[in-house]
């Protein structure tokens, strides 16, 4: 099956239209975020303060990039287990209207849930790629968050990146369904 090309920002009903198992190229631009960032972010919504970035129907990268070597947009950049990102996850996808997430590794029932009742879906990107996924990222431009580094918020312009649809807003999970018994 060939990839679907999707361009961000996501609306409901490209998010709807995808399922567990499709292959996408994503081009346009997605944020990066990570554990640090997401714990600010979280403790900003639960003060009701307005946040450094509008995530409304954007996708947060789970990464942390290298520094980029000379001549270069970004260094590597491969996805980060996302189940450190699920305790303030379902808080983001709620109240800022996020309609996507790339990492790697399965998500709790909580932001399962919460992607099914907000129209979210969650990418996996192939673990250990990071040189070859950072050459699908043509600008790299810090957000936010400076002093955390490599964790800090950045905007990455992106085009083709490859992800397969690893949770689906329908509550389809890829990680549940690939292990299943095949009768």
């Amino acid at each position: 099956m060939n990839p679907k090309t999707i361009t961000t920002p996501l609306d409901d009903a490209t998010a709807r239209s995808l399922r567990a198992g499709d292959k996408v190229l994503l081009s346009g631009e997605i944020f990066t975020a990570r554990d640090a960032a997401h714990k600010r972010l979280f403790e900003l919504l639960e003060t009701g303060e307005d946040l450094p970035v509008d995530l409304k129907g954007q996708i947060l990268y789970y990464t942390g990039p290298t520094p980029a070597r000379p001549g270069a947009v970004i260094g590597s950049a491969g996805p980060t287990t996302s189940y450190r990102m699920d305790p303030y996850t379902p808080a983001l996808i709620r109240e800022t209207g996020l309609k996507g997430m790339i990492g790697k590794g399965n998500r709790s029932p909580e932001v399962v849930e919460a992607m099914k009742r907000h129209t979210c879906v969650y990418l996996a990107a192939v673990g250990g790629a990071g040189a070859l996924i950072a050459q699908c990222v043509q600008t790299c431009r810090l957000v936010c968050y400076e002093d955390l580094g490599p964790e800090a918020i950045r905007l990455l312009r992106v085009k083709d990146f490859p992800a397969v649809v690893a949770i689906d807003c329908h509550g389809n999970n890829l990680y549940e369904t690939a292990r299943a018994p095949k009768d």
